[in-house]
């Protein structure tokens, strides 16, 4: 258990320090791939009917949604950030039924829709000065 809590503990401060150096533009990107971490674990915790922690590993990528969704400037981000808003809106309803379900086929479409806007983020990345 000593091995597990240390790793754990360098995760932990891997991605606090991960998050301290990052811009803004690499936040959201660590956002991204935070949810879709957390959906793939979902589905792995369900392949061994870890129900607790799949719901944990649910609420988890929920939460990073709803960040994402909570940083949009919608007032200033047009249409982009109307269509961004809706699309994490229908994520958070298919993580919701996910984890009423038990089912993985919602969380397998979550990891392919935050990786497409990923992708898409990742490839708008500002070039450093």
């Amino acid at each position: 258990m000593h091995a597990r809590q240390s790793a754990n503990n360098y995760r932990q401060t891997s991605v606090s320090s991960a998050v301290l150096d990052a811009s803004p533009h690499q936040l959201i990107a660590l956002m991204l791939s935070g949810a879709r971490e957390r959906a793939r674990l979902a589905i792995a915790c369900l392949e061994r009917g870890d129900l607790p922690r799949k719901g944990q590993a649910i609420s988890d990528a929920s939460a990073i949604v709803a960040g994402l969704s909570g940083a949009l400037n919608l007032d200033a981000g047009g249409e982009i950030a109307d269509g961004l808003q809706a699309l994490y809106d229908y994520a958070q309803r298919r993580l919701l039924t996910a984890n009423i379900d038990n089912d993985a086929a919602p969380l397998h479409e979550v990891d392919d829709l935050l990786g497409d806007i990923e992708s898409a983020w990742r490839a708008i990345a500002p070039v450093p000065a």
